[in-house]
């Protein structure tokens, strides 16, 4: 089986016009993590189901900030997790919620200016759904038109799974910090995915030491190509 990262395509090539302005309503703050020094912001776990409203502390989540109190953010992590699946890992910057915002212009049936995040009109999602294809899970948006005849705007919820092969990091940074379990390396030139830890029940799903990597099969990305779907591109990536 192939594997393939499934990105923008090069913004000169783009020939719809479609664009949106939108935010979550929940996040967790930023950290700045006294053990590895980093500042983590992992805005590519999102949780786009998630409802905050019924926490005490909803209202702070409503905000971004850094966090430098490594507690206090724990204890804001762990308030959310019983309202998230199982194993979610709550890296500092988590959203939770759906897209809120406007909308304008015409939208190819993916739009991924974006490239971490999967805008898909319904009748396209409806259209992969019918091929069999695994682990597409739309979520509705808040994402708001002015305009007549606009089109109902879905949004992927990517669960992580998967990791980019050690061979392919510095040395090093294969393992997550102990303290805010953030990966400290940037995209690898010649990356490389870990076989023995990719799924075999999903035909899409986000690297889990990358979250903004979104990984699909050769399965779908035949499907993409099969079906005259636009605007994206795709770059495979080798298995180790």
């Amino acid at each position: 089986m192939r594997f393939y990262r499934l990105d923008s395509a090069p913004y000169e090539s783009l020939r719809y016009s479609g664009e949106y302005s939108a935010n979550r309503k929940w996040g967790l703050p930023g950290l700045q993590c006294p053990t590895c020094g980093g500042c983590v912001v992992d805005d590519s776990e999102v949780y786009p189901e998630v409802d905050l409203s019924s926490l005490p502390e909803a209202r702070q989540l409503e905000k971004a900030w850094l966090e430098e109190d490594l507690e206090r953010f724990k204890r804001l992590r762990e308030m959310v997790r019983p309202l998230v699946p199982v194993g979610a890992p709550l890296l500092a910057g988590a959203g939770f919620g759906p897209l809120v915002g406007s909308a304008r212009g015409n939208f190819a049936q993916l739009h991924m200016l974006y490239g971490d995040r999967v805008i898909i009109r319904r009748d396209a999602l409806e259209q992969l759904q019918s091929e069999g294809l695994r682990g597409l899970k739309g979520c509705r948006t808040g994402l708001r038109f002015r305009q007549r005849n606009a089109p109902e705007l879905m949004e992927l919820d990517v669960v992580r799974y998967g990791l980019f092969h050690p061979d392919c990091l510095p040395p090093g940074k294969a393992e997550p910090c102990e303290t805010c379990s953030g990966y400290d390396f940037s995209m690898p030139k010649k990356p490389l995915l870990d076989g023995a830890s990719l799924p075999e029940h999903l035909d899409v799903f986000r690297l889990r030491n990358f979250t903004s990597v979104i990984v699909i099969s050769e399965r779908f990305a035949d499907t993409l190509r099969r079906l005259n779907f636009e605007e994206f591109s795709l770059r495979e990536l080798p298995v180790r």
